[in-house]
This record gives C-alpha cells, sequence and structure tokens, in this order.
C-alpha cells in the first residue's frame, strides 16, 4: 500500500510558476513509477506527465511539454513537478499516482490539490 499527499498548489498569475511536491509513504518509492495527472473543470482526468522509478525516463503530455518539468528524490521518497510560464488553461486540481513498474494501471492515488492561474 502507498499512501500519497501532494503540496505546493495555490493561485498564482499568468506566466508565474509552482512546484508541486508529492510525498509518498513505503519502503520501495524507487520501484514505482510516479505520474502527474490534472482534471480542469468540467473536464476529464488528462495525464501530465511521468517518471520512471530511476528517474532515467521522464514524460510529458504536449500540453506541458517544455514548461512542466518532472523529478523524483528517491531518498526522500518525493516527486516533483516544476511548473513554468503557466496557463489559464493550466487551471486544474492536480493528483499524484503511482504504479509498479511491471504494471500499466495507476493504482494509488493522491487526493489532488488545486491549482489555479489567473490573468
Amino acid at each position: 500500500q502507498v499512501q500519497l499527499v501532494e503540496s505546493g498548489g495555490g493561485l498564482v498569475q499568468t506566466g508565474g510558476s509552482l512546484r508541486l511536491s508529492c510525498a509518498a509513504s513505503g519502503r520501495t518509492f524507487s520501484s514505482y513509477a510516479m505520474g502527474w495527472f490534472r482534471q480542469a473543470p468540467g473536464k476529464e482526468r488528462e495525464f501530465a506527465s511521468s517518471i520512471t522509478g530511476s528517474g532515467t525516463s521522464k514524460f510529458y503530455a504536449d500540453s506541458v511539454k517544455g514548461r512542466f518539468t518532472i523529478s523524483r528524490d528517491n531518498v526522500k521518497n518525493t516527486v516533483y513537478l516544476q511548473m513554468n510560464s503557466l496557463k489559464s488553461a493550466d487551471t486544474a486540481v492536480y493528483y499524484c499516482a503511482a504504479r509498479p513498474e511491471y504494471r500499466n494501471d495507476w493504482i494509488y492515488w493522491g487526493q489532488g490539490i488545486q491549482v489555479t492561474v489567473s490573468s
């Protein structure tokens, strides 16, 4: 069982930056791929970014590529999402997710954290 707790959300102006953090419980953090998803009002949850257990490979949705950077610290059991050049379209609830690397489905989810970008 993995518990995920997000932090770092809030209100920011267009063009600003935020860094989300997701702290994970458990002693096998490095064996989990970690991801960030987001859900805007009235829309379905969508993939934003993910990172492999070792941190070697990173993946991004086209909508955030070049602006967001995912990273992880396997000593602190934490994954980060650095968000730069924020747009109003980035306003959403952001969710941290985890899956064992041998699985394709994301099975552990955080409670979500609000990010609001104001113009």
